[in-house]
């Protein structure tokens, strides 16, 4: 069940938590961890959305299975989740977030898929012509790679996407080359 609204609540007083008592990069480390294994794990999503496991159950299963590698703090805040019933959300409220702390840190998450994977050098590089247009704020970049790329790659920054792949310009030939615009003319 999506919630965007409990999740931004429950994520913005986490932040908040975290930013008093100066630990927030611990609280991001935790939350990006949880957000892993929601993302990772059906199981783990189901054992979170079912009403027959009780909350004791529940909280002993998080602390079994996170327990030593999450603060104390985030910890606490999970039980909490669990007593009021929100933590079919914990998913949605980790990503929530992460993205809260990006806007707060001034970070800016891009995301680049290419036909072969890239080295560090060039990492480095697109970091660097990223970070130019972007001034001010820190370059978080994601790479995947897309065989069906043939070359090239896709850059997504924001809700911007820059396409320089062989296959869509293979595309954009075939559209021109296909026109099938006389027809209707016809």
């Amino acid at each position: 069940m999506l919630n965007p609204r409990l999740a931004t609540r429950y994520a913005k007083s986490l932040i908040d938590l975290s930013n008093e008592m100066g630990c927030l990069e611990t609280s991001l480390a935790d939350m990006q961890l949880i957000e892993h294994v929601c993302n990772i794990s059906a199981d783990f999503r189901n054992m979170l959305r079912s009403p027959i496991i009780t909350s004791e159950k529940k909280i002993a299963v998080i602390d079994e299975i996170l327990g030593k590698n999450i603060s104390d703090l985030t910890r606490r805040f999970i039980h909490l989740l669990i007593v009021k019933g929100r933590e079919l959300n914990l998913g949605e409220i980790s990503t929530a977030f992460v993205t809260q702390y990006n806007i707060l840190k001034h970070v800016t998450t891009v995301k680049i898929t290419t036909a072969v994977a890239i080295d560090g050098k060039l990492r480095d590089s697109i970091i660097a012509k990223i970070s130019t247009m972007l001034p001010g704020n820190t370059i978080d970049l994601k790479s995947n790679v897309n065989a069906d790329l043939i070359g090239g790659f896709v850059v997504e920054v924001e809700d911007k996407l820059y396409d320089a792949s062989i296959r869509k310009r293979l595309a954009d030939v075939r559209s021109s080359v296909v026109d099938t615009s006389y027809v209707q003319k016809m």
